[in-house]
């Protein structure tokens, strides 16, 4: 099967590619497309991977959903494209980054700065029907999601994992901790900020693990 992904993914996943859910997905999401309006552009579902080459991947940020509203999702998770109002995890995430590192939040919400020094933005479900959150889970991506996971956990060492919120936290239980920076913490969104989230500190851990694995740190 020909997916249209960065040529480094194409390569670690080949063998997910071929399996047989993966296939149903495929079908599913074409016809998703092909029938109503569907979350990011069929161009940008992979723009994570396009965005972060497997050899340059040094952190991961896991969402859940891609946002179902006009114009905001192009396919890293928390991000949206420039020009759009800052959704409210997004504001927080900025709120957390000026007070761990003083850092001004920035007027756009566009992330691909971020993504390309190595930051994978990775939603869990990488489709959405327009106003209809959760509407593409269980269809497939969360095997596929774990798929990539599993293949940066056991194929690299010192890559920081930063898990917001229940959902990302069990999906990435499996990583090991001694091989990995493992990040935790209530997620950003407006019902669980405060418990937990602000005050993570998450920014400033992961440069500092990464300058002590001999890595050059992120430019928040």
């Amino acid at each position: 099967m020909d997916v249209k992904i960065e040529q480094s993914w194409k390569e670690q996943l080949a063998s997910e590619f071929e399996k047989p859910y993966f296939s149903k997905l495929v079908d599913f999401v074409k016809n998703e497309y092909a029938a109503k309006t569907i979350y990011p552009k069929g161009n940008k579902i992979f723009n994570a991977f396009d965005k972060t080459p497997f050899d340059k991947v040094k952190v991961v940020i896991l969402g859940q959903d891609p946002y179902h509203e006009p114009q905001q999702a192009h396919g890293l998770c928390f991000s949206v494209n420039e020009g759009i109002p800052l959704p409210p995890s997004l504001q927080n995430i900025y709120k957390e980054l000026q007070d761990d590192l003083g850092i001004t939040p920035a007027a756009s919400g566009n992330l691909e700065r971020w993504a390309e020094q190595g930051v994978l933005l990775l939603n869990a479900t990488l489709t959405v029907e327009a106003h209809r959150a959760g509407s593409h889970q269980q269809k497939g991506w969360e095997e596929f999601t774990d798929a990539v996971i599993h293949q940066i956990a056991e194929e690299k060492e010192h890559v920081v994992f930063i898990l917001w919120g229940s959902y990302a936290q069990k999906k990435g239980s499996f990583i090991n901790p001694y091989k990995h920076l493992v990040l935790k913490s209530a997620h950003p969104s407006p019902l669980s900020v405060y418990r937990g989230f602000f005050g993570s500190k998450p920014f400033s851990q992961t440069n500092a693990y990464l300058i002590r694995t001999e890595q050059t740190p992120v430019q928040w």
